[in-house]
């Protein structure tokens, strides 16, 4: 069952019938007024987002719910895609948005932002573009010369991250060097640019020029206000993060009370030493904190009990919320908070799905649940790792998971977790602890390398998942569709019936088509040699939610009608 806490305005839309329309402390929410047999509580929520429109409720399997502001009439069901409707005359038309970019070279998308009335798009080769509306320079341009597009434009090289909120008609853009760029509604000084500049748009992207020292984690605006969350940079002690804020406080409190017109620190007691912020949630004139010690923190406007303090008082320093007994006894970090448009607030339970190979392996090495080979630290605590793994990360050999033993029996139970995390991410976290271990693994190998030798070179004894095709059957090792899969994660990480002969039976898929899976869940890459049709597509497209691979990165669909846009 999905976890979902809500408080604030229940109006516009109603979220929960025959309650108040101000829910002043946070209850649970459940889905309501549903339509058909489908079940949406029992999936996995992966988001909700509030915007100025409607609130959507976004699952892991794709779908989504769909509570629209502007009627109370039961929720939509909606299945989304990477689509959006800009065809305001035909609602069933759906455009491929990065089809709409001019470059074939540069339409696989890596990361979608949504502002008000504007949507972000940053590209594998680093561009981002724009798209929606530019009244207020949304998009880095005079609005007299561009007022709204209904392609993606190009607004700048060589960026990072994109940063923008819900309520927000501007834009954050961090280059390649780190350095921040604005542009859209500076209204009360809430871009961070300084008391000098008195425009209350900025039409051009502009060099923020005094940002907080550390990296940059995050960037969302309200109405009349950001908040920047840094963290420091200093390798020898824990990574802390610590919040900045830029705006007026009297519209919706920056966490201290007095306007700034560049990024300042918010200073609380709430953020102890121990305690660090894992994210923040902003919107029109409200904010939320979530910290490692599970603290549920918020400021800014109160009038709906949109901070869930009980009453309807406004905070302009934070204040800590009172959260009911969680049901989910896990990982903090598997909560999420999120500020919605109007006077609303979610607290919800969702685990983080894996969005690329190496992130898909350090995962993996954090569920112990099939671990199979174990070691001893030098005070004795058992660490374990999977065998699989480490064979095709130790060149193959078992001397060396031998001198891997002889290594971690002289280290620290920390020592040995950094040094496993080398080991499968291929990144120097300690370069000490890299030096003692660089001998006996593949240090220079991808890690789609290591993946696809996995797949040239297994052995029929790792393989234990029966996929059934038709009249043929596949194999696979089950640690690679967990980790590739949310169908399998769920099938293998939610229940302790053993099933490592689960036989599924999916006949839809042509040999092409199945082909493309195997090799892609391996490699993240498209198998060469086989010809993309439009046949092709829809059957990946059918196998994309079968086997519920929608949220891994590079976007398989993506990848696909990228080269099919290149064939033709």
């Amino acid at each position: 069952m999905n976890e979902i806490l809500f408080f604030g305005s229940n109006k516009e839309p109603i979220f929960l019938e025959n309650k108040s329309d101000k829910i002043l402390k946070p209850i649970q929410f459940k889905f309501e007024n549903q339509n058909g047999n489908e079940n949406e509580n029992e999936k996995q929520i992966k988001q909700i987002s509030s915007s100025n429109d409607s609130t959507i409720f976004l699952f892991k399997n794709g779908k989504a719910i769909e509570y629209s502001r502007y009627s109370n009439q039961n929720p939509q069901k909606s299945k989304l895609k990477i689509f959006k409707n800009i065809n305001p005359k035909n609602t069933k038309e759906f455009i491929n948005i990065s089809s709409l970019i001019e470059d074939k070279n540069d339409r696989i998308i890596e990361d979608i932002v949504s502002g008000w009335d504007a949507l972000y798009l940053l590209t594998s080769n680093q561009n981002v573009y724009g798209i929606g509306a530019n009244y207020d320079g949304h998009l880095g341009f005079d609005s007299e010369t561009l007022y709204k597009t209904e392609k993606p434009i190009l607004m700048m090289k060589n960026v990072s991250k994109i940063f923008s909120g819900n309520c927000s008609t501007c834009a954050f853009l961090l280059n390649s060097n780190q350095e921040l760029f604005v542009c859209g509604g500076n209204f009360s000084g809430k871009l961070g640019l300084g008391e000098s500049i008195k425009e209350t748009k900025i039409y051009k992207l502009t060099k923020i020029q005094n940002i907080p020292k550390g990296k940059i984690i995050d960037i969302q605006c309200g109405n009349f206000h950001s908040i920047m969350l840094i963290e420091n940079e200093n390798q020898n002690q824990n990574q802390k993060r610590k919040l900045y804020s830029s705006g007026d406080y009297h519209w919706n409190g920056l966490g201290k009370d007095e306007n700034t017109y560049e990024f300042t620190e918010i200073k609380s007691s709430l953020f102890e030493d121990d305690d660090n912020i894992l994210e923040i949630s902003v919107t029109y004139k409200h904010n939320l904190i979530l910290t490692s010690n599970g603290k549920l923190i918020g400021f800014g406007l109160n009038q709906y009990g949109q901070l869930g303090t009980g009453n309807t008082n406004d905070q302009l320093i934070p204040i800590q919320i009172e959260l009911p007994k969680l049901r989910f006894n896990e990982n903090i970090s598997n909560y999420h908070i999120s500020c919605g448009a109007f006077y609303k607030s979610f607290f919800y339970y969702s685990p983080s799905y894996f969005s690329n190979l190496e992130e898909d392996l350090i995962k993996l090495f954090e569920r112990k649940e099939f671990c199979d080979i174990s070691f001893k630290t030098k005070n004795g605590e058992i660490i374990k790792a999977h065998k699989l793994i480490l064979k095709y990360r130790l060149n193959q050999n078992q001397n060396q998971i031998e001198k891997l033993q002889e290594i971690i029996s002289n280290k620290s139970i920390k020592e040995s977790n950094q040094i496993f995390e080398m080991i499968y991410s291929n990144r120097i976290i300690n370069p000490k602890l890299y030096s003692e271990i660089k001998e006996i693994i593949n240090s220079n190998e991808k890690i789609e390398e290591t993946m696809k030798r996995i797949y040239l070179n297994e052995n029929e004894n790792e393989k234990d998942i029966i996929i059934e095709r038709k009249e043929k059957q596949y194999k696979f090792p089950k640690l690679i569709l967990i980790m590739r899969s949310e169908l399998y994660r769920g099938m293998f990480l939610s229940v302790t019936e053993d099933k490592s002969n689960k036989v599924t039976d999916y006949s839809e898929l042509s040999n092409e088509s199945f082909q493309i899976f195997e090799y892609w869940i391996y490699s993240n890459q498209i198998k060469e040699g086989i010809q993309i049709t439009q046949e092709i597509i829809d059957e990946i497209e059918i196998g994309i939610d079968y086997f519920q691979l929608n949220q891994t990165n590079p976007n398989l669909f993506d990848l696909l009608i990228n080269k099919f846009n290149n064939q033709n």
